[in-house]
């Protein structure tokens, strides 16, 4: 059996970190809800659950409940594209809940 070279870190990490995520759809849309959201709107808003194409975002307050009730045609499509480019799945509609955030890393 012959050997192979050792590869540095750097080029074998991506795809392991890649790999070991879940892979369930509310698990890419938390993956790409800061691209598709924009920084000041992620900030104050998180994916929390997925059922049946319904997404339910948390938002830390009303105002952000109703501009996100405002630009949800538009998420919409964001997200549509996002899913597609990263691997599949779709989003049909938005919910929205306002509460506390989930625990940010």
């Amino acid at each position: 059996m012959r050997r192979l070279a050792p590869r540095s870190l750097r080029t074998v990490l991506p795809g392991v970190i890649a790999d070991a995520g879940p892979q369930t759809l509310l698990a890419r849309v938390q993956t790409l809800w800061p691209e598709v959201a924009g920084a000041a709107l992620a900030a104050a808003t998180a994916p929390v659950a997925e059922r049946e194409g319904a997404l339910t975002v948390a938002c830390e307050s009303s105002l952000w409940a109703h501009e996100l009730e405002l630009l949800q045609r538009d998420v919409l499509d964001r997200l549509g594209t996002a899913l597609a480019a990263s691997g599949g799945g779709s989003v049909e509609s938005l919910r929205f809940k306002v509460g506390s955030l989930p625990n940010r890393r």
